[in-house]
């Protein structure tokens, strides 16, 4: 696939390494000489400098070739612009744009597939605030992902001393779980290694397991990964007043007792006026004794989300020495959030990662349902559709023991109409199946994509 990827920031970077991997054409441009120089140098793909909106550069980036365009600049102007161009001028058929602003996802045009310039609009910030989310409603996972529209979830938890399970085999968990539950482990994290689960693994200390079952009975089996929440999750804390802040705090403010800190008056203001049942402070999230006369220790998550990794680091370091029990930071580096989750900081989000998971899910070959990247992008869990009949697919009417799957992959689960059917040898693939599909090694997510394509069809 010819793809034609605008910016080479954070976020574009991720999807042209994550997808030139795959067998595809690939040009990135940017203004940045320098960026798109060191891109270069380590991935096998074509680099224009130029704005990514002028139709000179699109043209002389390929874009009369391009089956799809990626607009993913630090503006949205620019990325909405490019795809009106892209639409207009050069045909391009799929046209992905990076949207910061929740005004111009309001709009009509972008709503109405005939009229809209472009085909997926993506919201970072809408995104972040849906995991983050998540994260708060289940204390103790470092990720909660949805499929088949929330019917199951894929849920990683640190394992940690006390847990039931730590130090027995992966066959025990079905003994511990209530009458009529099931989970699957679909890969196990040791050591930042991948271990692929078998029924004899045993769960050691700090092991990142991720398992898919029913939302109704993830609590159950993190309760057997590690000790259970002796507190339900009540007092939210926010550092950070930018959009990611404020709309979380909208979206909780309902649910829980929620104070928002941020540095600017002005903004604060701000933030008072459009929330209703949140308390705005100002202040610096660094201020010990502001943090003190806070009641940190009284509070149940402390979620550092202003725009300065640094300051998120330290802030969040000082909540957790301060008596917070859980503490969430939002790191754009991955190699600040791998050194730093798992130690005084209990989670640290990538608004990179979560995005490019959105992002491949509308621009990957095949279209899966659902993709989200793990583990800083080493890892995929996807959501695909078995289409077809016995004789048109490689899947349908076969035993889950007989699929032709990488060394890598694991299908934790299926779901089949309202039931999430854990994924044992003998289940059979019938026609509609949602299969969720966990790779460790994402170089191998090629072997996945034809296996479920030839002579069937992703959602």
């Amino acid at each position: 696939m010819n793809i034609l990827i605008l910016g080479a920031g954070q976020v574009g970077t991720s999807v042209a390494a994550a997808l030139a991997s795959e067998n595809n054409d690939i040009t990135v441009v940017d203004t940045d000489h320098q960026r798109l120089r060191d891109l270069a140098e380590r991935l096998d793909i074509r680099t224009v400098v130029g704005h990514g909106s002028l139709p000179s550069v699109l043209s002389h980036a390929g874009a009369e070739e391009a089956e799809l365009l990626v607009a993913v600049t630090s503006s949205d102007e620019v990325n909405l612009l490019a795809c009106q161009i892209a639409q207009s001028r050069f045909r391009t058929p799929t046209r992905v744009a990076r949207l910061r602003e929740s005004e111009y996802l309001d709009l009509g045009v972008l709503k109405d597939p005939r009229t809209s310039p472009v085909t997926a609009a993506i919201s970072p910030e809408t995104l972040v605030v849906r995991h983050i989310e998540r994260l708060i409603g289940y204390p103790g996972a470092l990720q909660v992902l949805d499929f088949a529209q929330g019917r199951a979830q894929l849920v990683a938890v640190r394992a940690i001393e006390g847990g039931a399970l730590v130090g027995h085999q992966l066959r025990e968990l079905r003994n511990h779980l209530p009458a009529g539950a099931d989970a699957r482990v679909a890969a196990i994290f040791r050591r930042g290694k991948p271990v692929k689960p078998e029924a004899s693994t045993v769960i050691e200390i700090d092991d990142e397991v991720f398992f898919l079952a029913d939302r109704r009975h993830i609590p159950a089996v993190m309760a057997e990964l590690r000790r259970v929440e002796k507190r339900p999750t009540r007092r939210v804390l926010i550092a950070g007043g930018g959009n990611i802040g404020r709309n979380l705090a909208k979206a909780l403010e309902n649910r829980y007792s929620v104070k928002v800190m941020e540095r600017s008056r002005e903004r604060a203001r701000s933030i008072a006026e459009d929330l209703l049942n949140s308390i705005v402070l100002v202040g610096d999230c660094a201020d010990e004794e502001l943090l003190r006369e806070e009641n940190i220790d009284q509070t149940d998550i402390y979620c550092a989300l202003t725009n300065d990794d640094e300051a998120n680091i330290l802030s969040a370091m000082l909540a957790k020495r301060l008596g917070c029990p859980r503490v969430l930071a939002l790191i754009n580096r991955p190699a600040y959030a791998e050194l730093v989750e798992g130690g005084s900081i209990d989670i640290a989000v990538s608004p990179q990662q979560v995005t490019l998971g959105a992002l491949l899910a509308h621009i990957r070959e095949g279209a899966p349902a659902q993709v989200y990247s793990l583990r800083r992008g080493v890892a995929e869990a996807v959501e695909v559709v078995a289409r077809g009949d016995r004789r048109s697919s490689q899947v349908i009417g076969r035993g889950l023991e007989d699929l032709a799957l990488p060394p890598s992959a694991t299908i934790g689960g299926i779901v089949r109409g309202d039931q999430l059917l854990i994924a044992h040898h003998d289940v059979v693939v019938e026609p509609e199946d949602h299969l969720i599909v966990f790779v460790m090694d994402k170089r191998e997510m090629p072997q996945v994509t034809a296996l479920f394509q030839a002579g069937a069809t992703w959602l």
